[in-house]
C-alpha cells in the first residue's frame, strides 16, 4: 500500500505561485506513474499533470501547460507541482494519486486508472 500526503497550498493572489507537494510512503517500489488533479465546487475532476517513472515526458493539460510543471525528489520520495500565473479559476482542492500499473501508449495518461490518492490540499486564489 502507498500513502501519499499533500501539501503547499494555501491563499494567493492572483498572478502569484504556489508549489504543491507529494509526499510518498509505504510500498513506494510499486509506483508506476503519478498524477495531479483538482476538485473545483461544481466542476468534475480534472487531470492537471501525470508522468510515469523513467518513461517519458509528463503530461500537461491544456489549462495549465506553461504555468504548471512537475518536480520530483528521489531522495524524500516527493513530487513537486510549481504553479506560478495563477488565476482565479485555479481555486480547487488538489490531490495526487498514484498507479501500480504501467500505461503504455502515447497518451496513456487517458486510460490510467489512479489507485492511491492523497487527502488533497487547499488552493485558493483570489482576484
Amino acid at each position: 500500500q502507498v500513502q501519499l500526503v499533500e501539501s503547499g497550498g494555501g491563499l494567493v493572489q492572483a498572478g502569484g505561485s504556489l508549489r504543491l507537494s507529494c509526499a510518498a510512503s509505504g510500498r513506494t517500489i510499486s509506483i508506476r506513474a503519478l498524477g495531479w488533479f483538482r476538485l473545483a465546487p461544481g466542476k468534475e475532476r480534472e487531470l492537471l499533470a501525470a508522468i510515469r517513472w523513467n518513461a517519458g515526458a509528463p503530461y500537461y493539460a491544456d489549462s495549465v501547460k506553461g504555468r504548471f510543471t512537475l518536480s520530483g525528489d528521489n531522495a524524500k520520495n516527493t513530487v513537486y507541482l510549481q504553479m506560478i500565473s495563477l488565476k482565479p479559476e485555479d481555486t480547487a482542492i488538489y490531490y495526487c494519486a498514484t498507479t501500480e500499473v504501467f500505461y503504455c501508449g502515447s497518451n496513456w495518461w487517458k486510460s490510467a486508472l489512479y489507485h492511491n490518492w492523497g487527502q488533497g490540499t487547499q488552493v485558493t486564489v483570489s482576484s
